[in-house]
């Protein structure tokens, strides 16, 4: 028997997490973190299983809403072996320490407002801490090559494709033999758009008997890409010749990179307005070495001026604010700043405090370039709120608010569809990764479009095979 269980991302886009058992052998798909005021109280709940008995890890990519417990895992008992590419084993040692240092950090702040209130034994202790992420990397850990198969224990092997979602990222094909009987079973991870700035489409699967796909954008289809560049430099290029700053919350991961790819190509075309540009995010600094460390995951274009010894991500007027001094500086400068910060959901991060000095001003802009999940300050100003909370106090919104989804990691409904049909021997397609509504959208969509018998996973549920 073959059982896939969801223990995340089930009727809500974060916490990927889903169990694959064949007989006693027990695969775990991603162990991502929940996000949002709300469901991020979830991750502090037990697992819904015992981490002890997981044999295999396999990581999809290196957003955190897919790695973000991972070393939670380890705390509590996990002693396996994980499997990923390359890039992921390597991003995500960055992502995690620095996730360590957040809930460090976020844990001496309650400790210390809970202390002045007399409830200090009431403050959670954080998810875990650098220690645990250090021994999850010395963990046995194998990297595959797209198209490389692994054989693991009980006739079961595995199969990494390129799922052109973020570098290194990866759809997961599961080869599971059974009384005589294979049953190939493919998890999606996040799919990519086929048309992106700096990496290359995801690759497509031949045939599969069940499919669990995500569905983030299975509700609608994203502006085509030249529409959103244009967009994008529209809103720069104006903003700027009022004398006001641009705004852009940033995920670490593959959108800084394509933004500071975007400003470089203005740059060298002298499209860019005399400005000064700022990446202050560490976690995006230190993303963005790894990127130039793997030019041959990145498109033809990016990975031919990589080789050729330029810096694809850089220009002359950019500037890297690793530490607070630099970062708190930025807010001294009154006008023609472009300022990438983190973190991209706007909870929490530098891109806070710019908010909190800037989004009271019309001359100035905020560009979203990215999903922005239910219950986070960035889905509150896209969804056109006019005051907002930050740190205690109250600012108004009078910031032009963008926002260009045609830059999205994800795929949208068009592109799923597109990549689901292409797969032969479909039994069963099982959405996950998604809000509620939006995967009921997109089962209608793929049942009047394909054919195909189309479940909404949740969580908790199991499905055998």
């Amino acid at each position: 028997m073959v059982r896939v269980t969801s223990f995340g991302a089930a009727e809500t886009v974060t916490g990927s997490c889903h169990l694959l058992e064949v007989g006693t052998l027990r695969i775990l798909i991603d162990c991502g973190m929940f996000q949002g005021e709300e469901t991020g109280l979830k991750n502090y709940r037990p697992f819904g299983f015992d981490p002890a008995t997981v044999d295999y890890l396999i990581l999809t990519h290196a957003h955190i809403d897919h790695i973000g417990r991972v070393a939670k895992l380890v705390k509590e008992g996990f002693r396996g072996e994980i499997v990923s590419t390359e890039p992921t084993r390597d991003i995500a040692k960055v992502m995690l320490l620095d996730s360590a240092r957040i809930l460090e950090e976020e844990y001496r702040t309650l400790q210390t407002k809970a202390r002045r209130r007399g409830e200090e034994a009431q403050v959670a202790e954080p998810l875990y801490a650098e220690e645990h992420v250090e021994r999850l990397f010395d963990s046995p850990w194998h990297t595959l090559e797209y198209g490389e198969t692994y054989t693991l224990r009980h006739r079961v092997s595995v199969t990494l494709g390129n799922a052109g979602h973020i570098m290194g990222s990866a759809f997961v094909t599961l080869e599971c033999e059974e009384r005589g009987r294979s049953r190939r079973i493919v998890f999606s991870g996040d799919l990519g758009s086929p048309h992106r700035l700096i990496i290359d489409a995801a690759d497509r699967v031949a045939e599969a008997d069940a499919l669990f796909i995500e569905s983030t954008y299975g509700d609608r289809n994203h502006k085509p890409l030249p529409e959103s560049v244009a967009e994008f430099k529209r809103v720069v290029i104006e903003t700027l010749e009022r004398d006001g700053n641009v705004l852009i919350p940033s995920f670490a991961l593959e959108r800084t990179q394509e933004i500071l790819w975007l400003l470089h190509e203005m740059y060298e075309e002298q499209e860019l307005p005399k400005c000064r540009v700022f990446l202050d995010s560490p976690l995006a600094i230190r993303a963005t070495e790894l990127y130039n460390k793997y030019p041959i995951h990145l498109s033809a274009e990016v990975e031919l001026q990589a080789l050729g010894g330029q810096d694809p991500f850089a220009f002359p007027w950019l500037e890297a604010t690793p530490d607070r001094e630099h970062s708190r500086a930025i807010n001294r400068i009154e006008e023609r700043a472009v300022i990438i910060a983190g973190s991209g959901m706007c909870s929490g991060g530098r891109i806070m405090h710019h908010l909190k000095h800037r989004l009271w001003d019309p001359h100035n802009a905020v560009i979203f370039v990215g999903y922005q999940a239910e219950g986070t300050l960035g889905r509150a100003l896209v969804d056109g709120t006019e005051y907002v909370g930050i740190y205690g106090e109250g600012i108004i919104v009078r910031a032009a608010i963008h926002t260009i989804n045609g830059f999205s990691a994800h795929a949208d409904q068009q592109d799923l569809i597109g990549w689901i049909g292409a797969i032969r021997g479909l039994e069963g397609v099982y959405l996950i990764h998604g809000e509620a509504e939006k995967m009921a959208c997109f089962a209608g969509m793929v049942r009047e479009r394909l054919g195909l018998e189309t479940h909404i996973m949740k969580e908790g549920e199991s499905v055998t095979f």
